[in-house]
């Protein structure tokens, strides 16, 4: 970081950062944050320092809507040890077991197949979870263990790739709040053997693929006059949402917080996202809370890079 220390500025929109290993996710946010020079910047859901791979990074008005990838579905490759157990369920942790390994691909496939679908996932103790405003991994680090409730997830596909020996690399879609490691553990488990995450690496999240990821050096390489350009817009965070365009007198009675009248009858609450009809502009997200009215849910600062 040897750029000339520069005010922030405002920037406003989205980067699919690749997170490198070995950083945590808000070391990779500041990080990126002050390559863009951004005022203000949040990441949406943390991944482990030894993860690496999709974390969407929101600048300014965009960290408004990022609640949308908080609550998306994921997609993972994972890389798995058998026959050992760690206090982590990662290779960061102390080895606590060792167990043989006896079972081929078609057990190893078998066991997978019994997690699809909803599953009951207890929380690991290192985790970021919270028990009476602390971390969880923190309690694990003074050697406390805390009662944690079991949570409903969803894997929605899981995919051997590749297994040789003991280790398998293991492709896993699945709803928010799943932990890749408790999965890999609780299949070790069903194994006899027990087992661990060796690398874990986030292929996928809200639709968005890694392949669109940049990484923080890829950034650092780009003029800083021209790192604007990397950003995607706002209104991509909500983009599965159906959109409305309202006219001139609309949209001032919606920027203002008014509800708008629509001829067309909608679902009740029902979210949409709202443009401008003349310039495309996006204003922010809109509800209906009749049939045919829309009341704005969310709004952006307008307009969004001054």
């Amino acid at each position: 970081m040897n750029e000339p220390r520069r005010p922030r500025r405002p920037v406003h929109g989205v980067i699919l950062l690749d997170k490198p290993c070995g950083i945590s996710s808000n070391s990779a946010l500041q990080k990126a944050r002050w390559l863009m020079n951004a005022a203000k910047a949040g990441h949406t859901g943390v991944l482990d320092p030894l993860a690496t791979g999709l974390l969407p990074l929101c600048f300014g008005e965009a960290t408004k809507f990022s609640s949308f990838l908080l609550d998306a579905d994921k997609g993972y490759r994972a890389t798995v040890k058998f026959g050992v157990l760690t206090t982590t369920g990662d290779s960061e942790g102390e080895v606590v077991r060792e167990r043989p390994v006896a079972f081929d691909r078609a057990a190893l496939e078998a066991a997978m197949a019994a997690f699809l679908g909803p599953i009951s996932q207890v929380p690991p103790m290192y985790s970021a979870l919270k028990h009476q405003g602390k971390a969880l991994y923190e309690y694990a680090r003074q050697g406390i263990e805390i009662e944690r409730k079991a949570r409903e997830v969803t894997i929605h596909s899981i995919e051997l790739v590749e297994f040789a020996g003991d280790v398998a690399v293991i492709d896993v879609s699945c709803s928010k709040g799943t932990y890749i490691r408790t999965l890999a553990e609780d299949i070790g488990e069903a194994l006899g053997c027990g087992a661990h995450l060796i690398g874990l690496r986030r292929t996928a999240t809200a639709g968005f693929p890694l392949e669109q990821a940049i990484t923080l050096e890829a950034i650092e390489a780009v003029p800083y006059e021209e790192r604007l350009d990397l950003l995607l817009p706002v209104d991509v965070l909500v983009s599965h949402l159906p959109e409305v365009a309202l006219d001139e007198q609309e949209t001032g009675r919606f920027m203002h917080g008014q509800a708008v009248r629509v001829s067309e009858k909608h679902a009740i609450m029902s979210r949409f996202r709202v443009y401008r009809q003349a310039t495309r502009e996006f204003l922010g997200l809109a509800e209906a809370r009749d049939e045919s009215s829309l009341h704005p849910a969310r709004l952006v600062a307008s307009p969004l890079a001054e």
